[in-house]
């Protein structure tokens, strides 16, 4: 079992910046060795994944947020990271943290990030 814990969202203004952080505890095994991705689901939609990383620290990005979100991960300390930049609006949603593919681990409560016009 995967316990992950997301944290470091809030209320910003259009064009702020906001880092989050997602903990991982408990069966490490794949959270170190697969692709892990950050997702956002806003009121009324699907969640999407919007940034993952490999283990060799490969990185790929929706279109949506390429070049002003960037995801990194500290095997070390079992966490993934999310800096986002120029943030708008529409990038308002609750954001988790989970692996790339299936099966996934439970999911998290995650962060609400919520960006002011």
């Amino acid at each position: 079992q995967v316990q992950l814990v997301e944290s470091g969202g809030g209320l910003v203004q259009a064009g702020g910046s906001l880092r989050l952080s997602c903990v991982a505890s408990g069966s490490m095994f794949r959270f170190r060795l697969d692709a892990v991705g950050w997702y956002r689901q806003a009121p009324g939609k699907q969640r999407e994944l919007v940034a993952s990383i490999t283990r060799s620290r490969n990185t790929d990005y929706a279109d949506s947020v390429k070049g002003r979100f960037t995801i990194s991960r500290s095997n070390a300390e079992n966490t993934v990271y999310l800096q986002m930049n120029s943030l708008k609006p529409e990038d308002t949603a609750v954001y988790y943290c989970n692996l790339k593919t299936s099966p996934y681990y439970d999911w998290g409560q995650g962060t609400q990030v919520t960006v002011s016009s």
